[in-house]
């Protein structure tokens, strides 16, 4: 799909991006939008904590000419319609597929929930990263049924074993199925399209639009050399 030289586009499923991905972003749209970061409230003693960091913060200029607009809010607790979005998410047999398969073969998706390359701390216990990622990539959690209230759930309990495992699959689909949630909803608001860098993230919201029979254009920008 071609967009007119006047559209905007905003950037998914991260508050930041590859200067390279900016610069191939803005030869082709009038400006390019950013959310904060993420930070879901899961309970009121639960959830996810925000960084302050901005691309305007890189790019100072960009937003003085009006090239790139920030401060999308993002965080807090979910709604209805975003717990409702979620939640067909988290039952969708090719969804959940398709986010099962990025996080056996994509570095970048692994990287986006998790931090593999040092130990991670999963419910009461210190796992080494790399143990930690390959048992999260087990058969096993694709068949498992998660919703954002049993998530909600799992994160007030102290939790060892299968279960704090089970707790960090669930908020890596909660995350990650928020993230678009919220790229539908700020496009809708403000008439954008997206765009994203990420083909497994392209990917998973190809999908909710196709089963939600939602007509947003949806750009994916093919890092080659970077």
């Amino acid at each position: 799909m071609n967009p007119t030289p006047a559209a905007d586009t905003l950037f998914y499923p991260f508050h930041l991006c590859h200067e390279e991905t900016l610069r191939r972003l803005l030869a082709r749209f009038r400006r390019v939008h950013f959310r904060d970061y993420m930070a879901l409230q899961l309970s009121p003693f639960s959830g996810t904590t925000a960084y302050a960091d901005r691309m305007g913060g890189t790019f100072p200029e960009l937003v003085t000419a009006g090239r790139l607009v920030q401060g999308h809010n993002v965080s807090g607790p979910l709604n209805d319609a975003g717990r409702f979005l979620i939640d067909r998410d988290l039952t969708d047999v090719r969804w959940r597929r398709l986010f099962h398969e990025a996080i056996r073969g994509d570095r970048r998706f692994q990287r986006g929930l998790f931090d593999p390359t040092h130990a991670m701390t999963v419910g009461r216990d210190v796992v080494p990263g790399p143990a930690a990622l390959l048992r999260l990539m087990h058969e096993e959690f694709l068949y498992q049924s998660f919703t954002v209230e049993a998530v909600q759930q799992l994160s007030r309990q102290r939790l060892t074993g299968n279960e704090a495992f089970r707790f960090e699959y669930g908020l890596a689909l909660v995350k990650t199925a928020a993230a678009q949630y919220y790229t539908i909803h700020l496009a809708g608001i403000h008439h954008l399209t997206v765009s994203t860098d990420s083909s497994a993230h392209f990917q998973l919201l190809s999908s909710t639009l196709d089963r939600e029979d939602q007509r947003l254009p949806n750009h994916l920008v093919i890092r080659a050399g970077y």
